[in-house]
């Protein structure tokens, strides 16, 4: 009987380490996978031109800001219309610097309605 209890003991504890060592070999597989969001480029430059309107008729933004901020989108246009005269399409390095460029907007455009300065 002191048999059995030992050969039960050593089997459970070859168990207990098996079983967290096959976890770690196992590859990990996400059943959802992060979504980008593809919103287009148009209508990013809307909606932050929208932002731009709403901070000037609210105040948040003074007019230099407001004008600066023009300014930074004014130059993402520019930097859209000559990448499309370029080939016709973005290349994906093309949408990768346009978009960098609007996420840096973003930013900016949110910092300067936030930074408590009024008009």
């Amino acid at each position: 009987m002191n048999k059995n209890w030992i050969k039960r003991f050593a089997l459970l504890a070859f168990v207990v380490t098996l079983l967290p060592a096959a976890g770690w070999a196992q590859e990990r597989h996400y059943p959802n996978p992060p979504v980008r969001n593809y919103q287009s480029i148009n209508a990013r430059q809307r909606e932050q031109q929208q932002r731009i309107r709403e901070g000037i008729r609210s105040g948040e933004l003074t007019r230099t800001e407001a004008r600066r901020l023009e300014t930074e989108e004014w130059r993402i246009r520019r930097n859209e219309a000559q990448a499309r005269r370029s080939g016709g399409q973005f290349t994906p390095r093309e949408r990768a610097r346009i978009e960098r460029q609007l996420n840096h907007s973003s930013r900016d455009i949110y910092r300067q309605k936030h930074d408590r300065q009024d008009r």
